[in-house]
């Protein structure tokens, strides 16, 4: 069998069903798994490679005492996998239980039990086409919502998205009483970059502030960008004296190497801004942080502020300015 092979699951007694049913899905191409029981149907329902299409005889259960057709729909529609394939009933009469079930989408469709062979291959393959359909839409609203979370030029969380964030990670802290600090920074004289190279130019560039940004994070660590060349870090479990550290290492690591553009090397710069939440509102600790990028901003470029710390002129470092890379560099 190929590994493209679509498998149908058909779960019925009836061997007059199955006669009849059985050629019509296996001459689409399709593997046919023979079920004669619900609890059997389950099984093959819920496996890591569950079939492609279900066809559910209503009197499956009628035989023999347990699962009744309606648990094993419940069954089917509680479990991890969800509904991730086409269900189709197939029945004499159609009950008010069963149309409500189409219309809910615990089924798919409801199909007669009599009806001629060429109405069972244009019957499922409407199933199978609107099912498609409906998953790719299903994806085209995932990936909407997704995008409207990003920033569309550097791929991490916009503003709103990381305001609604932050107010996430507070009541965290609320509750856990542990620690969260913001890092705010900003690229020291963007604007000068921007009428020199170009917005192309300036917009790779701030891809690869974030490409090296998001080396150093980790995994649960919150990144986006909040302005034109401003960045905010939301860092869970993180104490002022580490945030203090992590900028650090953002102003060594990410600054102070030499970006690579169109055959020149360019040299920038960043401020950042810290601020402790302790619970706090969000609000108030973001308004905090941004007053400490400003004291940072008036002390000089490559700067960092803890707020509540006195401002004091910080040492730039050095490295950049070092020859040894080979690099003429571009500076500001």
């Amino acid at each position: 069998m190929l590994a493209t092979q679509p498998t149908f699951l058909l779960a019925s007694q009836e061997p007059a069903l199955l006669e009849a049913v059985e050629p019509v899905l296996t001459a689409s191409g399709a593997h046919v798994e023979i079920v004669l029981s619900p609890e059997t149907a389950l099984t093959a329902i819920t496996a890591p490679h569950p079939p492609s299409l279900v066809l559910l005889d209503v009197n499956l259960a009628a035989a023999q005492p347990g699962m009744s057709v309606e648990q094993l729909l419940a069954a089917v529609r509680a479990s991890a996998g969800g509904h991730r394939f086409p269900i189709v009933l197939i029945s004499d009469t159609v009950t008010p239980e069963w149309r409500d079930r189409l219309a809910e989408g615990v089924i798919d469709d409801l199909i007669p039990r009599a009806i001629d062979s060429p109405c069972w291959r244009l019957r499922l393959d409407m199933v199978l086409r609107t099912h498609h359909r409906m998953r790719e839409l299903d994806q085209l609203r995932e990936a909407a919502a997704l995008n409207a979370q990003m920033d569309p030029l550097t791929a991490v969380y916009n503003r709103a998205t990381l305001l609604a964030m932050l107010f996430r990670e507070t009541d965290r802290v609320q509750r856990m009483k542990t620690s969260l600090c913001l890092i705010l920074f900003d690229i020291d004289d963007f604007g000068h970059w921007n009428s020199r190279l170009g917005t192309d130019a300036c917009d790779d560039l701030l891809c690869q502030v974030v490409e090296r940004t998001a080396r150093l994070l980790r995994s649960y660590d919150l990144f986006g960008r909040t302005g034109k060349d401003e960045f905010l870090l939301i860092l869970p479990g993180c104490a002022a004296m580490n945030a203090m550290m992590l900028a650090e290492r953002l102003r060594v690591d990410v600054f102070a190497l030499p970006f690579h553009l169109e055959g020149a090397a360019i040299r920038l710069s960043a401020c950042f801004g810290i601020a402790s939440s302790e619970g706090r509102s969000p609000v108030v600790v973001l308004r905090e942080a941004e007053q400490a990028l400003q004291a940072a901003k008036d002390t000089g470029p490559d700067s960092i502020q803890c707020f509540g710390d006195d401002p004091q002129t910080q040492a730039a470092p050095v490295a950049f300015l070092s020859a040894g890379s080979g690099d003429e560099l571009l500076a500001w």
